[in-house]
C-alpha cells in the first residue's frame, strides 16, 4: 500500500523537530529556516492532496498583508519588527511570515471543524487554534531574536496586544477560508489533524523537557490542547 507524501513528510518534519529541539542553545538560522520551509511543505502536500490549497495560498497572503501593517503601524499586534534572520524582507516583514499563518491555517480549520460544523463559530475557534500556536511560537522566535518587542509583556516579553491581533487576523483568515471550502471535515483530513496535534505534543514537550521552559511550556499546552484533545476524541469516536 502506497503512503501519501504528506504522510512522509510529516515523518520527516517529525524526526527533524526532534533533532532541531535537542541542538543546546540557541539554533542556528539555517536550520529555522529550512524547518519552516519543511513545515510548510508538509502542509502545503497534505491540502493538495485534499484539494484544498486556494485557502492556504489566501491564509498565507492575509497574514502577510497584516504583517505587513503591523509592522509598519503597530496594529492590529502591537508594536514589534523583525531582525535579518529570517532572510528577505518586503516592508520590514520576511517572506518566511507568510509561511507562519499559511502552514498552520488548514490544520486549524480542520481541528475547528471537529468541534463545530457551523461556519461562525467555527471561524472563530479556528482563529483560536491559530493563536494558540502563537503561545509556543512567538516567545520562541522572539527569545533568539527572529523579532522584538520593544515595550516587551507580562508573557515571556510578549504583549497580550499580540494575541489579540493574531486571533483578529485569523477571523479574516478564516471567514475568507470558509467561502473557499466550508466541507466538514472527514478522515482525508487526518493528516491536517495529525499536524496540528503533534505540533502540539512536539512543542510541548520540547519547551517542558529540552529547553527548560515550564512556563511556555503550560501556557501552550492549555491553548492547543484546548482544541486538539477534543478533536481528537471525536475523530476517534468517528471511527
Amino acid at each position: 500500500m502506497s503512503v501519501r507524501p504528506s504522510r512522509a513528510l510529516l515523518a520527516t518534519l517529525a524526526a527533524a523537530q526532534v533533532a532541531y529541539g535537542q541542538v543546546p542553545g540557541q539554533r542556528g538560522t539555517g536550520s529555522t529556516r529550512a524547518l519552516v520551509l519543511l513545515m510548510l511543505g508538509t502542509s502545503a502536500t497534505e491540502a493538495a492532496e485534499a484539494r484544498s490549497a486556494a485557502p492556504v495560498a489566501a491564509a498565507g497572503a492575509i497574514g502577510f498583508a497584516a504583517e505587513l501593517a503591523g509592522v509598519a503601524t503597530g496594529k492590529p499586534f502591537g508594536h514589534y519588527a523583525y531582525s535579518g534572520k529570517l532572510g528577505p524582507r518586503v516592508g520590514g516583514v520576511p517572506l518566511l511570515a507568510a509561511a507562519a499563518w499559511a502552514m498552520m491555517a488548514r490544520p486549524s480549520w480542520v481541528a475547528a471543524g471537529w468541534l463545530t460544523p457551523r461556519r461562525a463559530p467555527r471561524v472563530a475557534l479556528a482563529s483560536a487554534a491559530l493563536t494558540a500556536w502563537d503561545v509556543f511560537l512567538d516567545p520562541r522566535m522572539a527569545r533568539e531574536g527572529y523579532w522584538t518587542w520593544p515595550d516587551g509583556g507580562r508573557y515571556e516579553g510578549i504583549p497580550a496586544s499580540n494575541f489579540l491581533g493574531w486571533w483578529v487576523t485569523g477571523l479574516g483568515v478564516f471567514a475568507v477560508w470558509s467561502l473557499l471550502e466550508d466541507d466538514a471535515p472527514d478522515a482525508r483530513d487526518d493528516g491536517a489533524l495529525a499536524l496540528y496535534a503533534w505540533t502540539w505534543l512536539g512543542e510541548t514537550f520540547a519547551n517542558a523537557v529540552l529547553w527548560r521552559r515550564p512556563r511556555v511550556a503550560a501556557a501552550g499546552a492549555l491553548a492547543m490542547g484546548a482544541i486538539a484533545v477534543p478533536a481528537l476524541r471525536r475523530r476517534w469516536r468517528r471511527r
